[in-house]
Protein backbone atom coordinates (compact mmCIF):
# COMPACT_ATOMS: atom_id res chain seq x y z
CA UNK A 1 0.00 0.00 0.00
CA UNK A 2 2.59 2.78 0.88
CA UNK A 3 4.72 1.33 -2.12
CA UNK A 4 1.87 2.03 -4.43
CA UNK A 5 1.33 5.47 -2.53
CA UNK A 6 5.17 6.47 -2.75
CA UNK A 7 4.86 5.45 -6.71
CA UNK A 8 2.01 8.15 -7.11
CA UNK A 9 5.01 10.84 -5.39
CA UNK A 10 7.70 9.59 -7.87
CA UNK A 11 5.87 8.79 -11.28
CA UNK A 12 2.75 10.96 -11.22
CA UNK A 13 -0.18 10.33 -13.24
CA UNK A 14 -2.04 12.19 -16.08
CA UNK A 15 -4.84 14.76 -15.27
CA UNK A 16 -7.38 15.77 -18.20
CA UNK A 17 -8.10 19.63 -18.97
CA UNK A 18 -11.39 18.91 -17.15
CA UNK A 19 -10.21 17.52 -14.20
CA UNK A 20 -7.71 20.47 -14.02
CA UNK A 21 -10.96 22.49 -13.26
CA UNK A 22 -12.44 20.81 -11.63
CA UNK A 23 -9.69 19.90 -8.80
CA UNK A 24 -9.52 23.99 -8.76
CA UNK A 25 -13.36 23.85 -6.92
CA UNK A 26 -12.38 22.14 -3.74
CA UNK A 27 -9.02 24.33 -3.38
CA UNK A 28 -11.28 27.36 -3.73
CA UNK A 29 -13.88 26.60 -1.45
CA UNK A 30 -11.70 25.43 1.15
CA UNK A 31 -9.87 29.10 0.77
CA UNK A 32 -13.45 31.05 1.00
CA UNK A 33 -14.01 28.76 4.14
CA UNK A 34 -10.72 29.62 5.85
CA UNK A 35 -11.14 33.28 4.65
CA UNK A 36 -14.94 33.69 5.70
CA UNK A 37 -14.25 32.65 9.42
CA UNK A 38 -11.68 34.65 10.42
CA UNK A 39 -13.57 37.57 9.06
CA UNK A 40 -17.10 36.92 9.81
CA UNK A 41 -18.26 37.92 13.41
CA UNK A 42 -20.96 35.82 14.15
CA UNK A 43 -20.90 31.88 13.25
CA UNK A 44 -24.13 31.64 11.30
CA UNK A 45 -22.93 34.52 8.40
CA UNK A 46 -19.59 32.33 7.69
CA UNK A 47 -21.45 30.22 5.31
CA UNK A 48 -23.47 31.99 2.80
CA UNK A 49 -20.05 34.57 3.06
CA UNK A 50 -18.15 31.29 1.97
CA UNK A 51 -20.47 30.21 -0.72
CA UNK A 52 -21.09 33.60 -2.17
CA UNK A 53 -16.84 34.33 -2.02
CA UNK A 54 -16.65 30.82 -3.50
CA UNK A 55 -18.72 31.43 -6.23
CA UNK A 56 -16.74 35.26 -6.74
CA UNK A 57 -13.54 33.18 -6.79
CA UNK A 58 -14.16 30.75 -8.90
CA UNK A 59 -15.98 32.79 -11.57
CA UNK A 60 -13.25 35.43 -11.64
CA UNK A 61 -10.11 32.42 -12.26
CA UNK A 62 -12.55 31.22 -15.01
CA UNK A 63 -13.10 34.44 -16.14
CA UNK A 64 -9.22 35.41 -16.20
CA UNK A 65 -8.46 31.71 -18.12
CA UNK A 66 -10.70 32.57 -20.82
CA UNK A 67 -9.56 36.08 -21.00
CA UNK A 68 -6.37 34.37 -21.16
CA UNK A 69 -7.10 31.77 -23.95
CA UNK A 70 -8.73 34.56 -26.11
CA UNK A 71 -5.51 36.54 -26.03
CA UNK A 72 -3.40 33.00 -26.79
CA UNK A 73 -6.08 32.55 -29.69
CA UNK A 74 -5.97 35.92 -31.41
CA UNK A 75 -2.05 35.86 -30.76
CA UNK A 76 -1.29 32.94 -33.03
Amino acid sequence: MSACLAALFVSGFQLSGTQHFLLMLPICLSIAVVYKATRCERLRDIPVASLILWVSIVAGMYSVGLGLWVVNTLAT
